[in-house]
């Protein structure tokens, strides 16, 4: 196996990391930086739990390659927060209960935030459509929808 130096700003700080070649940025997130707020869900892409912000746009952190996070600028759930107080958007899912067992929230937030910071005012279809990528078993997405259009200020 071989393994790469890699250097990566997670959460506004320098991370420098030996990784192994087959590592995801997910793994070397939970296991080797102790970034444990994004969690392992499906390891295929195909639930958005463990959704990150890479260079400003949304990336499942199952299906990159931590070596290919070297240089890049990688924002987790836990880098959400703005002066050690919860950020408008997680305060608007707690406020508005977009949350149930929390397994799937991570992504939503990181993946709401996203849709903010490109679309400050979306329809209720555009929220609808950026979020199609995270799945959640517990919310009905109803719930999750709300939050994000208080969020939004609509």
């Amino acid at each position: 196996m071989a393994t790469k130096h890699i250097k990566v700003t997670i959460n506004g700080r320098v991370q420098e990391v030996l990784v192994d070649s087959t590592w995801t940025l997910l793994e070397t997130l939970r296991d080797h930086l102790g970034l444990t707020g994004t969690p392992e869900g499906c390891s295929n892409g195909n639930c958005g739990a463990c959704t990150v912000l890479m260079d400003g746009t949304t990336a499942c952190s199952c299906l990159v390659l931590a070596a290919e996070a070297d240089g890049r600028e990688v924002t987790t759930v836990e880098g959400l927060e703005v002066g050690g107080r919860l950020s408008p958007v997680q305060d608007a899912f707690v406020k508005e209960g977009g949350l149930q067992c929390g397994f799937c929230t991570p992504g939503f937030l990181v993946s709401t935030t996203f849709l903010l910071d490109s679309n400050p005012k979306p329809s209720e279809e555009e929220i609808r459509l950026n979020l199609a990528g995270n799945l959640c078993r517990c919310t009905g997405y109803d719930k999750i929808v709300r939050a994000v259009q208080r969020a939004a200020g609509t």
